[in-house]
């Protein structure tokens, strides 16, 4: 009896494992059946378990009227009624046919759920033709869980791959049962990996910039380690566009993404209307490009090299192609991962573009690195001014002790070759090796004097056609002192809480004196940082609140959820300024900086910087963002940043859940220094489990545009409309 559970079990099993998607796995080592008979007719070497049959093992379960399993042709059938679940995919149909050897079959009457992707295929007849290929008739494939789905596929033959494409002939796009468009040939994604195939297009309108733009991505799994896509573009008033990202993976430790596009724009502009250093007189036939260059590895004995080299052929680039772009449909990587995305924004903005290509050697207490980088500066009119660096060379130690010596020591150098066409350049070379001596002042405070030389030297020459001034030598040598003296206090509230039960508040006042003499530095190119003469005292102190966590298991966190940082620096010098030399009142005492952090649980987050003038009664820079949201997914972001005299912006993000289906959105920049609202936009999401539709109008200071965004879950988003209002 127990041969012959196993072999109906081994039958069953691979049904599974001619899978409907599932991939190889061990079987189980115990398997329970229940039948009301089980018998085995030896001349046709065939097993039969018939009546509420009920096969259980490990992480799945199959039911059947009754079950049949022919050794000697490797036919086996199931009938009535039959589920069968393993993990979280699920086939279900009257009849279900399979042939144990090459894993195919038909399934009549039948539905197959694959939970990665969340795909229904329904049909009157499923074939199984291979591994990961189906064909139906009649058949319909959706990813709403309903009976009676909200949108479907619909067509007399439907094939499919599992992690690649289904095709359809014939078939109908249906909302509710109703037929709404009807498609002699549609090619639909059902992907859970990396697939060669179309990706879904991007298509919007521009009434001044663009016109009619589509955007069809093709996407090529070249290898194991290699995939690229294609982007090919039209826009109705610039022409053709041609695009390619390659991502690759050369080592275990070595990897980068390359990107390209070029357009022979063929848009004549005459007269842009921005600012005077900006307009431009093009003819037709403009030749457009940008690249992109992210390159990463990693060798084992303590280097890396990182390149991050991004180039486009003119300033306006990021302004003409500011609704959609690569840069900005691809950004929002940390880094912290392989192939996280761009790292800029490439908005309207953007402001400059830098790339950089950095070799860098890690020790435990020193580090060296070489740098190169160039930087386009779109804010002028010829990049001709815009300091480069051919190469940047530094060597840092961090602070260490010094063996045998009670004394810290602590490394900044550099060396760097600074280069522009007009202006200054030349060589700088700078040293400056710090000494500490950190002493415990009986049990509560830390004292820690220090001492610092810095040298400096520098060749430059200045090139300004028809100037051109000879190579000059120079050199600067400083001294600095410090001396910083803190304590802390703390005390610990045992507060009782099921998540939290402890809270320890800390108090650490700081005091640090710094001084640097005056040294004369008239001399010095304006590629160099002058280091002015400093007496003074900074007075700082901070407040923290750390709260002890201990999560379901029992283990125990610590997570800093509130810090405030005061400080203020005097000024010695001020204080002893000579007022007959240099008359005017004396004002020793500067800005009150301060930093706030507050995160007292995960729906809730503050965080703001402020400089406070105490001699006006004024407010300098005002940097704050606050974000709330909730369970049900209601969030509220706002920011405000002040800067005197320059900028003051209001930044308001309002997400709101008018029912479980349908949310609000506002979304509101203000510039309050000009008196002009920069953008307002309200939308409407209706969002159900298969599908989403978002309506939006913003109205911006140079735009207004209506956007409907129309989202299949499991499929992407199939529509776009954009459109630019008067």
């Amino acid at each position: 009896m127990r041969k012959r559970c196993v072999l109906v079990f081994i039958f069953m099993f691979l049904i599974l494992y001619g899978d409907f998607s599932f991939a190889s796995r061990d079987l189980p080592e115990r398997v329970d059946i229940e039948a009301d008979s089980l018998t085995y007719e030896n001349d046709t070497e065939t097993y039969r378990a018939s009546g509420n049959v009920i096969i259980t093992f490990d992480n799945g379960q199959i039911k059947a009227d009754d079950v049949v399993l022919n050794r000697a042709t490797n036919e086996a059938a199931a009938e009535g009624h039959v589920f069968i679940k393993s993990g979280k995919d699920i086939l279900e149909g009257d009849k279900i046919r399979f042939n144990i050897a090459d894993e195919t079959g038909i399934i009549s009457g039948g539905t197959v759920f694959f939970a990665k992707n969340h795909l229904y295929l329904r049909g009157s007849t499923i074939e199984k033709r291979d591994k990961k290929t189906y064909f139906l008739e009649n058949g319909q494939a959706t990813t709403c869980d309903s009976e009676n789905p909200d949108w479907m596929f619909a067509g007399k033959e439907v094939e499919i791959t599992v992690d690649g494409y289904g095709t359809m002939k014939h078939g109908t796009f249906q909302v509710k049962g109703i037929p709404i468009l009807y498609m002699p040939y549609l090619v639909f994604p059902a992907k859970t990996t990396r697939q060669t195939g179309l990706l879904f297009p991007h298509i919007a309108y521009s009434r001044d910039k663009l016109g009619l733009d589509v955007v069809v991505p093709f996407y090529w799994a070249v290898s194991d380690n290699i995939d690229a896509t294609f982007y090919q573009r039209y826009m109705d008033k610039r022409g053709f566009q041609e695009g390619v990202e390659l991502r690759y993976i050369t080592g275990k430790n070595s990897s980068g993404t390359l990107y390209g596009d070029y357009l022979n724009d063929s848009m004549k502009i005459s007269d842009s209307g921005e600012d005077d250093f900006l307009q431009r007189d093009w003819e037709d036939n403009h030749r457009r490009w940008s690249y992109y260059m992210d390159h990463e590895t990693i060798f084992e004995s303590g280097i890396y090299l990182k390149a991050d080299i991004k180039r486009v052929s003119d300033r306006w680039y990021f302004r003409d192609f500011d609704s959609y772009n690569y840069y900005m449909a691809n950004y929002g990587g940390d880094g912290a991962q392989r192939f996280d995305g761009v790292s800029f924004d490439g908005d309207k903005s953007l402001a400059s573009l830098n790339s950089t290509v950095r070799l860098v050697k890690d020790w435990s207490l020193f580090n060296a690195t070489a740098l190169v980088e160039y930087t386009d500066n779109f804010q002028s009119v010829s990049n001709d001014e815009t300091l480069q660096k051919y190469p940047q060379i530094t060597f840092t130690g961090v602070k260490h002790n010094l063996p045998g010596l009670p004394l810290d020591f602590e490394l900044e150098s550099s060396y760097g070759y600074y280069y522009r066409t007009t202006g200054y350049k030349g060589h700088l070379l700078d040293a400056h090796p710090v000494f500490s001596l950190p002493l415990r002042l009986a049990d509560y405070l830390e004292f820690t004097p220090s001492f610092g030389l810095r040298e400096t030297t520098w060749r430059s020459s200045y090139d300004c056609d028809p100037v051109v001034v000879e190579d000059t030598d120079g050199s600067r040598e400083m001294y600095d002192i410090g001396a910083t003296i803190s304590s802390e206090m703390y005390k610990v509230f045992d507060i009782g809480g099921k998540t939290i039960d402890k809270i320890r508040h800390g108090i650490k006042p700081e005091l640090e004196y710094t001084y640097i003499p005056f040294v004369t530095q008239d001399d010095i190119p304006d590629f160099m940082t002058e280091i002015g003469e400093t007496n003074s005292l900074t007075c700082s102190l901070t407040n923290t609140l750390i709260a002890r966590q201990r999560d379901e298991k029992g283990e125990i966190t610590y997570r800093e959820f509130f810090r405030l940082k005061l400080s203020q620096t005097y000024d010695i010098r001020e204080a002893r300024r000579n007022t007959d030399v240099s008359p005017g009142e004396r004002r020793p005492f500067g800005d009150i900086d301060a930093e706030l952090d507050f995160t007292p649980f995960k729906y809730l987050s503050l965080d703001a910087d402020a400089r406070f003038d105490i001699d006006s009664g004024e407010w300098k820079e005002i940097n704050s963002r606050f974000g709330i949201n909730d369970r049900r997914a209601d969030s509220l972001t706002a920011e405000y940043r002040y800067t005197q005299d320059s900028i003051e912006e209001i930044n308001l993000s309002l997400r709101g859940r008018a029912t479980k289906d349908l949310d609000l959105i506002y979304v509101l920049r203000k510039d309050e220094f000009d008196n002009k609202t920069l953008e307002t936009t309200y939308g409407i999401n209706y969002h159900k489990q298969c599908w989403s539709a978002e309506l939006s109008y913003s109205d911006s200071s140079d735009d207004k545009t209506v956007m409907l965004l129309f989202s299949l879950y499991g499929i992407g988003n199939v529509g776009r409309i954009v459109s630019n209002l008067p």
